[in-house]
Formats: C-alpha cells, structure tokens, sequence
C-alpha cells in the first residue's frame, strides 16, 4: 500500500472527533481543561468559509473548534497539522475537479505569519494575499500579513 494521497487524509478522521480532559503533563501546561481534538474535514470546512478580504489565524480556528464542541480549547498540535492537510487536499481536489481550491491561504499561523507548508511556499501565499489587497511584510527570513487582526474572519466565532 502506498503513501496517502493528501484527499485520503483529509477524509481519514479514525476516532475523531473527540473531547478529552487533559491530565499530567498536557494538564500542567494548559490546565486541567476539556480539549476538542478536531477531525481533518472539520478544520477544512472552517478554512472554507473564510471570505475574501479576510483572514483566519490556527487561534480562531481552535476557539471555532472548541465552542462546537463544548470544549475549553481547541487541541493545537493537531489543528495546525490539519490546516496543512486542508491546504494540500484543497489543491488535490481542485486539480481532480477542475476547480478553484477553498482559500486555504487566507489561513495564517500565529500573529498573522504566513505558511511555508501550504502548496507554493510562502511565495504563492503572498502573491494570493497580495491579490486580495493584504499587505505582506518581512521581519528577518519570516513573512506575516500587516495589521492582520483588523482583518480577522471572526463572524463564526462565540
């Protein structure tokens, strides 16, 4: 059996989603709190809907995450790997169906810097933005979107 397509593993969700209280160590950073552990369709549906002109950071996508599932926090190790999935499947399946991906670019990592992982590098990413009138800008060898928070999608959240 060969490697997973990126469409095969956004669909492959095994027992997720899930809602676990965090104990030990994961307790001891984050506090003894229920956290939602999305599936990877969940996290592509989110960065779906994002409008154009606006923005998403993986924080939003977790507090969405987390209000869905009556839980305290959105895991974040698992959101940011399945923002990378959706990006890559976006582009698979736009590919198979001969139409235009979800703007996964309009999703960012924390404090509007921009995704090396997504299709393109940070170059397709900033000539997408770019397009949608977002200003990029450089601090050192990392690029985030100017003024980003006043920019935020955050009709869907609570």
């Amino acid at each position: 059996m060969g490697k997973k397509t990126w469409r095969e593993k956004l669909y492959s969700s095994g027992d997720l989603p899930k809602v676990e209280r965090l104990e030990g160590k994961a307790a001891a950073k984050w506090g003894e709190v229920l956290m939602a552990i999305p599936a990877p369709l969940e996290v592509y549906e989110i960065m779906s809907g994002v409008s154009y002109g606006k923005l998403l950071t993986a924080s939003e996508i977790r507090q969405i995450i987390a209000a869905k599932h009556n839980a305290d926090i959105g895991c974040p190790l698992t959101t940011g790997i399945f923002t990378g999935i959706s990006a890559n499947a976006a582009e698979e399946i736009a590919a198979a169906e001969g139409k235009d991906p979800i703007p996964y670019w309009r999703t960012l990592r924390a404090k509007g810097e921009l995704n090396e992982k997504f299709p393109g590098g940070i170059q397709a990413q900033i000539l997408k933005l770019e397009a949608e009138g977002h200003t990029i800008i450089r601090k050192g060898s990392r690029f985030f979107v100017k003024d980003f928070a006043d920019q935020l999608d955050t009709s869907r959240m609570q």
